[in-house]
């Protein structure tokens, strides 16, 4: 691990303004995923910025009738909260579906959300990865591939993102607040959050430079039937090869987003338009323009499947 300085920020406009002054630096709070990356040195800040003690862990009610989640809400209390699981049980279950409890005690939602991918090829720091290195080529395209997305690629780069959590406030509509280094906040639909990977798959999100996380606000529930599964390779602590959340109202009509099959969490309107016609036009929507390796190509039948189960458990 290189060399770095270290603070506590005593406020977001701390943050922010360290972040500004010095050119490399990071922000850390649990620190589950960017500690094992500045080890493999994939991560090199040369300025740590310790948020833990900014006042950002709290689950208020907002004025609209839905809840404005601080940054630094543990995935363990956010899955945990009453309110989550009366009200946007999708949110709950997606969350104690990732990682281990251990980990979940530690990671924050903002972190979540920011987590990077787990290609192989990322983390191995002796093959081209355009993420990690950006030019240097893409070793996945022509090499293991089973894990990868298979729809929203680019001949850049076929990584998937990671997070569970992220595929529910996807398919809630959550919006993430921020602040900037000249002091603007913004508020970001998660829609809007992630780039595609384009020719730049290094940058993953619409974050400036210095830019903080706040807090992510959900919009007042929608009632209907939550159901979030997972498929993996493992029963635990393993990261999706599909993954389906959907909200299903007595009418047949709601909402699905995917994960494990794109570099973020995959929705549609065409195809939530298409639910009340059933798995097979759903999955349409969702996979006309999929572009699967020879290797991945499973993971279109094992979405579709997952799609068929979920919508029929959820009566749609």
């Amino acid at each position: 691990m290189k060399a770095f300085t270290y603070e506590k920020a005593a406020t977001p406009a701390d943050a922010v303004s360290s972040a500004r002054r010095h050119g490399n630096a990071k922000f850390i709070a649990g620190g589950t995923n960017l500690l094992d990356l500045m080890k493999l040195e994939i991560e090199t800040p040369t300025h740590l910025i310790d948020v833990n003690g900014l006042d950002l862990d709290q689950i208020e009610a907002s004025a609209d009738g839905g809840l404005r989640i601080g940054a630094l809400v543990r995935n363990t209390d956010l899955a945990a909260d009453e309110r989550i699981r009366r009200d946007y049980a999708v949110l709950s279950r997606a969350l104690l579906a990732g990682a281990s409890g251990q980990l979940r005690n530690q990671a924050t939602t903002a972190g979540n959300l920011l987590q990077r991918t787990r290609c192989p090829y990322f983390y191995d720091t002796h093959q081209p990865c355009n993420k990690r290195s950006p030019g240097s080529g893409c070793a996945a395209l022509g090499g293991f591939s089973r894990q990868h997305a298979v729809v929203g690629v680019s001949d850049a780069c076929i990584a998937t993102h990671p997070s569970d959590m992220a595929v529910a406030m996807r398919l809630l509509d959550a919006v993430v607040e921020t602040v900037n280094p000249d002091g603007n906040e913004r508020r970001i639909s998660v829609a809007d959050f992630y780039r595609a990977p384009g020719d730049t798959p290094h940058l993953e999100n619409v974050l400036q430079p210095g830019e903080f996380i706040v807090a992510v606000t959900l919009p007042p529930p929608v009632g209907g039937t939550h159901i979030y599964r997972k498929v993996r390779d493992r029963a635990s602590y393993a990261f999706a090869l599909v993954s389906v959340a959907a909200i299903v109202q007595p009418d047949g009509t709601g909402r699905v987003a995917l994960g494990g099959v794109a570099h973020k969490p995959w929705r549609k309107a065409e195809a939530d338009a298409q639910l009340p016609h059933g798995a097979q036009a759903v999955y349409d929507a969702l996979f006309a323009d999929a572009h699967p390796t020879a290797e991945n190509a499973f993971k279109l039948i094992l979405a579709k499947r997952t799609l068929a189960s979920v919508l029929t458990e959820a009566g749609a």
